[in-house]
């Protein structure tokens, strides 16, 4: 290429540049300049706002059907940014607050700040974290030790209600206040209360026809139908947390919204929430505010338990009377530790088919639709209404524990059926000192476990060993978590893991007080009820769950059902455990508490030394010949263990009246 050719390419480029420039700058000047007021109406005559609304949230019911948590219409009063001028805002306010409490109804309220009858401000000495977010750098930025009349001072400046008495300006400011911390916005409509009733509702429509931007909107109350029947399992719903929302905003969730906070509520959150839809509204130049879009929220699915409401309550009522059964005992007999001290139980039915849990009770117990009307009192209560015993309240098992370790042992051949161990009262072996219950002689496993021998149990422990012992207890579901869907303790194996955690020293010798239920041992009644219907199930352990299956809202479609799942086997043969079957079958046969039972069962008893009484302990699956039901049972500080039998007696006997009613 000549130097004349390049010159002349060189030269059509830039000038092709110098075009293309020139008409994009010609543009621009075209558009700032001339046509700024076209494009500047169209700005303003284009906003945009999209409005979220709620999804209704899917319910829970038992088995059968029975509600546990359902919806119900309600109603609430929400500002709307979009409609509501900010001039207007305290004013209206003010209205809001005088017909809602004149209608005895409640409103959001939720300021750290109260007024006593003279007018006097103070703080709210249960909000203290709330009390310091309002004195913080991203609020009043006040001195931490500033009083409250300080903090209504500068916050009647901020929202500038001088002209309101004192009231008032404390209204207005508690519903600004909320509206700031939840993001008050033409996106985001405030909630101003939740759940009145009809007739308040009617009021506030009425007198408030002509203000624009309140309105009532109506809404999906959570109602707790048999809020008393399993409010563990069913748990609540609540405002979401500042934590969950940073954790969660990412998945659609916003400042308002409610959640799930504990039991199937929150194990089932991403099911029952269903997805909220939204309306977009355009707002022109001189206000005029059109709806131009809507998308219809989604409800969530729902969630069918595999529990039965009326079992539910047998079990709530057979537990109550088992704790006045061990005062009443404590009573008759006088002294100390004889049941003075019993306060809480707890019992577990597993249906051996598919290891769903058919009941699962603790006492004492609340009501869910009372939770948190009372929630201090229950919180502060001694008695600890609010724990979940039955898959939290980890106690010694005792005797209970027996069956599991003659089957590790005959499996491991420790022991065989016919070995026979001396038991003279007590056990010295390793420089232990274990004491028995009696005097039993020579005997074998059978006897071993009918007549609950700490001496044969200590020996057979000793010989099988801490790791052989755990790894069959483990199998059979003890020491490790079951699998159910909700809040659950793996409770504890003693052993050498767990004294390393506890920063203890373990000794051999230490595996004979194991043996026996004791030592560190701690399991659930949920655990208990599991290890039973695994021996009963021939040694295959099934995942122990809830929830029997997720439906659509409106019924039509299954989404998910559980299905069987095997967790894992004991490992031993069949051989070996029918001659445990055959003994926990004997031992059920000699206590006097199932004398008058009809049916053969198979069971253990087990009485817990702790720090107080005696804990009351059973374990059971009936029939023995074809088992269906299996049952866990702890009686805290019960002291006898007929205290727990008596509760399985009770489940039993509402169980099996139940299956011949439906089967007659």
């Amino acid at each position: 290429m000549n130097d004349k050719t390049a010159k002349w390419r060189y030269a059509l480029i830039i000038t092709v540049a110098f075009i293309i420039l020139a008409v994009y700058c010609a543009r621009l000047v075209q558009w700032q300049i001339f046509q700024n007021d076209y494009y500047e109406d169209i700005a303003l005559t284009s906003t945009e706002y999209t409005v979220k609304t709620d999804a209704v949230r899917g319910e829970i019911y038992d088995k059968n059907g029975v509600p546990l948590a359902v919806n119900k219409s309600g109603y609430r009063v929400v500002i709307n940014k979009i409609y509501m001028p900010d001039e207007e805002l305290n004013e209206n306010i003010v209205k809001l607050v005088k017909l809602i409490e004149g209608c005895k109804g409640k409103w959001i309220d939720e300021l750290p700040i109260k007024a006593d009858n003279s007018g006097n401000y103070y703080f709210d000495e249960k909000k203290t974290d709330e009390i310091d977010e309002l004195k913080s750098k991203d609020n009043l930025n006040m001195n931490p030790y500033s009083t409250a009349d300080e903090c209504i001072t500068k916050l009647v400046e901020k929202y500038g209600c001088e002209k309101f008495g004192k009231k008032e300006q404390r209204d207005i400011i508690s519903v600004r206040y909320n509206m700031d911390r939840q993001g008050y916005s033409r996106s985001n409509p405030y909630v101003f209360a939740d759940n009145i009733n009809q007739q308040t509702m009617s009021i506030i429509s009425e007198n408030m026809q002509s203000v624009k931007g309140v309105e009532t909107e109506t809404t999906a109350v959570r109602v707790y139908e048999n809020g008393t029947a399993a409010p563990h399992m069913v748990g609540v719903t609540g405002l979401i947390s500042a934590e969950e929302y940073t954790e969660m905003k990412n998945k659609g969730y916003s400042y308002t919204d409610e959640i799930g906070k504990s039991g199937i509520e929150r194990a089932y959150e991403k099911e029952l929430r269903g997805s909220g839809g939204s309306k977009t509204y355009e707002i022109a130049a001189d206000g005029t505010t059109t709806l131009k879009s809507t998308v219809e929220s989604k409800p969530g699915n729902s969630v069918y338990l595999t529990i039965d409401v009326n079992m539910q309550k047998t079990a709530q009522k057979a537990l109550k009377e088992a704790v006045a059964e061990a005062k009443e005992y404590s009573k008759s007999v006088g002294g100390k530790y004889n049941g003075e001290d019993c306060v809480g139980a707890a019992a577990v039915m597993i249906d051996i088919s598919d290891f769903s849990v058919i009941c699962a009770a603790s006492y004492p117990s609340y009501d869910l639709t009372k939770y948190y009307d009372d929630y201090e009192k229950l919180a502060s209560d001694e008695t600890l209404p609010l724990f979940d015993r039955a898959f939290m309240g980890a106690l010694a098992p005792g005797s209970t524990f027996k069956p599991m370790v003659a089957s590790a042992a005959l499996q491991e051949k420790a022991i065989t059926t016919k070995t026979h161990i001396d038991c003279e009262g007590e056990y010295t072996k390793n420089g232990l000192h274990l004491w028995c219950m009696s005097y039993h002689g020579s005997i074998d496993v059978y006897q071993g476990i009918r007549d609950s021998c700490n001496v044969f149990f200590a020996e057979t422990a000793r010989l099988l060993g801490i790791e052989n012992m755990n790894l069959y207890a483990k199998r059979c579901g003890l020491g490790v978590k079951t699998g159910v869907e909700v809040a659950e303790s793996a409770g504890t194996l003693a052993g050498p893991e767990y004294s390393r955690e506890m920063g203890s020293e373990w000794y051999d010798s230490f595996v004979s007080p194991a043996g026996i239920g004791q030592s560190d041992n701690q399991f659930t009644p949920l655990q208990l009820a599991t290890y039973a219907a695994t021996i009963a199930n021939n040694g295959v352990r099934l995942r122990t769950h809830v929830v029997d299956r997720v439906v659509s809202y409106s019924g039509s479609d299954v989404i998910y059902k559980t299905e069987p799942e095997v967790m894992d086997n004991m490992g031993v043969s069949m051989t070996n455990l029918k001659e445990v079957q055959k003994a926990m079958n004997m031992a059920a046969d000699s206590y006097i508490a199932l004398y008058d039972f009809d049916m053969e069962i198979a069971g253990k008893t087990g009485t817990a030394e702790n720090s107080g009484s005696d804990h009351a302990n059973f374990i059971c699956y009936a029939p023995y010949d074809k088992p269906q039901i299996a049952i866990g049972v702890m009686v805290e500080h019960g002291t006898k263990s007929s205290v727990a039998v008596n509760v399985a007696k009770k489940l039993m006997n509402e169980y099996f009246k139940k299956s011949s009613d439906k089967n007659s």
